[in-house]
């Protein structure tokens, strides 16, 4: 495809450099600047444990700003032809975390996206890039620590159609939520294996909106590093197996990709994160490349 016809060629190119080189840096200031840790081996432990900020274990209230990077096949600028699509989104996020009993919390999340994307409609027949909100959610999980080893966890997120025909599904979305967390204690207190699985379901809207139906699996495995770094596989819920209507692109039902995330606690109360994700299997494309810098905030 000639650039010419899609001028978000260039775009995606820097978007990932952007957000390479700004990861890079923020790594490098906080290397210079990192606070001295406590000697004792019990409070690094404390500091490390959550690193990853996983599900099972909640800070009591976490403020995180993420900016996400990707493309995935859409529909082109003629009819019946496909065009990759550029979607790059800021999404503000806010968890809370209840203790309910010794050993039980109810964590609450929600999530604002913010969008830049650029589709081919009738509309927008040049592929400009488009600026709105996306689809908000609200998220509520019971979580159970059963010892320090292990802890189960279920809930459920509902998605609302917040994103209008542009930025959104055009549907009412339900995704029941489960998972398991067992600590690695063998490697150190900050490593964990942690597999969840959502379905996503759509339950009402836009009736002429396709129809949403898919499992999706994280088989997160965390390794705690030194001097604060941790590494995570499959943080993100990215393996899906489509169930439902149809996407631009797809020949088949699964979607595999590798996906590792990369970051390191700049404080007590802080984390910074850099996540990619590329496609090992794409017969249900949902992406061809996937960027994220995440900045945790807890207190």
């Amino acid at each position: 495809m000639r650039a010419g016809i899609f001028p978000g060629r260039k775009r995606r190119d820097a978007g990932v450099t952007v957000a390479l080189v700004l990861f890079s840096v923020c790594l490098l200031v906080a290397m210079i600047l990192r606070p001295t840790v406590a000697a004792s081996q019990d409070a690094s432990s404390r500091d490390e444990s959550n690193a990853g900020l996983d599900f099972f274990r909640p800070p009591s209230n976490l403020f995180q700003i993420m900016t996400y990077y990707k493309t995935a096949p859409g529909s082109g600028p003629t009819s019946g032809s496909t065009a990759n699509v550029t979607t790059e989104t800021l999404n503000l996020r806010y968890d809370h975390a209840v203790a309910l009993a010794p050993m039980w919390v109810l964590a609450l999340r929600s999530d604002l996206p913010l969008l830049a994307k650029n589709p081919f409609s009738s509309s927008n027949p040049d592929g400009d890039y488009l600026h709105g909100v996306g689809d908000a959610d609200v998220q509520a999980a019971i979580i159970h620590n059963l010892s320090q080893r292990w802890a189960v966890g279920f809930g459920a997120r509902l998605i609302a159609p917040t994103g209008g025909d542009t930025f959104g599904s055009g549907k009412w979305q339900m995704m029941p939520i489960v998972g398991v967390r067992y600590a690695l204690w063998e490697i150190n207190s900050s490593s964990y294996f942690e597999p969840i699985v959502r379905y996503d379901a759509s339950v009402a809207g836009d009736p002429t909106r396709r129809n949403i139906s898919n499992l999706q699996f994280a088989p997160t495995f965390n390794l705690g590093l030194s001097d604060r770094w941790f590494l995570t596989f499959y943080p993100n819920a990215d393996i899906r197996i489509n169930l439902g209507d149809p996407i631009t692109g797809q020949t088949g039902r699964l979607f595999l990709p590798f996906d590792a995330r990369i970051g390191r606690k700049l404080s007590d109360n802080a984390a910074l994160s850099f996540e990619l994700g590329v496609p090992i299997i794409k017969d249900y494309p949902i992406y061809n490349i996937k960027t994220q810098v995440r900045l945790n905030v807890t207190y």
